[in-house]
């Protein structure tokens, strides 16, 4: 199958054609690849005298190289990313959690130091109201911490993906620059 030389395509198949061979980060020579290095050089690894590496596309895609309007800049060669992820606290976005507070209070009156059921209560004795019902207390400012919050567990970070091969050509036409 013939190509341009560092063309690279996904092949479905489970070997890599003539003339093309898989992305997977292999150390090559430069020896018998002179075409293939004078395109690559060691952009994606080797020590450029005798040998280089080609493109290791298992387990990654593919991003365009440079910067378009608003996104990031990504260098030719460069790789980035995790497939797990642990988020903490501090890159959470601000939010809030509603919750509700109930406080029992005590309609009874009281001859001890601290009427039973009651809370927020000064403790002196004999300074509680006589029986009736208790009176509807509204507590502003609360400020109530959820120390459940992200729980430190890694999460996937993966697409949904079906696993292909890429391959990119070794030997065929040597591209012109236009």
């Amino acid at each position: 199958m013939e190509g341009t030389i560092a063309t690279i395509m996904m092949f479905a198949g489970n070997f890599a054609p003539k003339n093309w061979a898989f992305c997977a980060g292999q150390t090559i020579p430069i020896s018998s690849n002179t075409a293939l290095f004078s395109l690559l050089g060691t952009t994606y690894g080797g020590n450029g005298t005798t040998n280089f590496m080609l493109p290791n596309l298992q387990g990654c895609v593919a991003v365009g190289a440079g910067q378009g309007p608003g996104l990031s800049n990504y260098a030719l060669g460069q790789t980035g990313g995790a497939a797990f992820g642990i988020m903490s606290p501090a890159q959470m976005p601000a939010h809030g959690h509603t919750a509700t507070l109930s406080i029992e209070l005590s309609s009874s009156p009281s001859t001890s130091t601290q009427a039973s059921s009651n809370i927020l209560a000064t403790p002196i004795a004999d300074t509680y109201a006589t029986a009736g019902t208790a009176p509807a207390v509204n507590y502003g400012g609360l400020n109530v911490q959820d120390m459940s919050a992200g729980g430190g567990q890694p999460f996937s970070l993966i697409q949904p993906f079906v696993g292909m091969n890429y391959v990119i050509c070794q030997y065929g036409v040597f591209p012109s620059r236009g």
